[in-house]
C-alpha cells in the first residue's frame, strides 16, 4: 500500500493518541470525518494499524525492575529452540522476546517486581528450559529513550 502524507499524518496522530475521536482527527488533517473513517479502516485492513492499546507504567503498578536478558543455548538438545519459544509463553515476566544475531541466541526483556522477584524467574523458571546454557542480566538502571511510535522519517518510504 501506497501512504501518501494524508495518511502518514493520521499514523502519526493516532500513534499520539490512540484515542482520538473520528471527528478531531479528521479536523486535523483536513479531511470530512467519512473520509477519514475510509482512510483509518483500510489502514487497519492493511494490517498497517495493527491494534490499539493502553500505555501503563510498570513503576506505578509495582514492577521496579527492567532487564535485557541474554540466553545462550546448548544446542545438543533435542528441540531446544521449540521448547524454548514454548516455555516463554508461559511466563509473564517476559514481556518481549528476540532470536538475535550476536554470541547469544536470544534477547529477552523481563519486568519484575523487584530483585527477589527476578532472581526467581531466573532461578526457578528460565534456568530449568532445556538447554539453557548461559544467561547474562542488563539490568536498566535509567531509561534514556523509549518510545513505541515509529518516528514519521521512518515511515516517508513506506
Amino acid at each position: 500500500m501506497q501512504l501518501d502524507a494524508i495518511d502518514l499524518n493520521i499514523l502519526t496522530l493516532l500513534q499520539q493518541n490512540g484515542r482520538i475521536s473520528n471527528q478531531d482527527l479528521a479536523e486535523q488533517v483536513f479531511l470530512s470525518p467519512s473520509s477519514c473513517l475510509r482512510r483509518v479502516r483500510i489502514l487497519e485492513e492493511e494490517g498497517i494499524i495493527s491494534r490499539y492499546s493502553a500505555l501503563l507504567s510498570p513503576e506505578k503498578l509495582g514492577l521496579e525492575l527492567d532487564v535485557f536478558v541474554q540466553v545462550t543455548m546448548r544446542r545438543d538438545i533435542e528441540s531446544w529452540h521449540e521448547n524454548f519459544m514454548q516455555a516463554l509463553q508461559n511466563y509473564p515476566e517476559v514481556v518481549g522476546s528476540y532470536i538475535i544475531t550476536g554470541d547469544a541466541n536470544y534477547l529477552l526483556r523481563v519486568k519484575a517486581r523487584n530483585l527477589k522477584h527476578y532472581s526467581a524467574f531466573v532461578l526457578e523458571k528460565l534456568y530449568k528450559i532445556p538447554g539453557v546454557q548461559d544467561i547474562r542480566s542488563n539490568i536498566v538502571l535509567q531509561a534514556i529513550k523509549e518510545t513505541y511510535e515509529l518516528p514519521r522519517e521512518l515511515l516517508r518510504d513506506a
